[in-house]
């Protein structure tokens, strides 16, 4: 799951030789979000979201094209 998001977060942000945690930064900075490096509790619902949203919205969407062709895989199996 943590490659997944890795190369979800690599593609909306355009840099796939970031960490993770450059990663999760400069998306904050895209969307306005006060993310910092540690704890982030403090952050509102709609803030975390910001961050959250595309990255899981497009994780989804990744996680069922791979079930698709898995299943598609197993059907053309004899």
């Amino acid at each position: 799951m943590e490659r997944l998001k890795q190369q979800v977060i690599s593609r909306q942000t355009g840099s796939p030789s970031q960490s993770p945690e450059q990663m999760k930064m400069e998306m904050a900075q895209q969307a306005g979000v006060p993310y910092k490096p540690g704890y982030n509790g403090d952050l509102k619902t709609e803030e975390a979201g910001k961050m959250g949203g595309p990255v899981g919205g497009q994780m989804v969407k990744d996680l069922i094209q791979i079930a698709e062709e898995e299943l598609v895989r197993r059907q053309s199996r004899p």
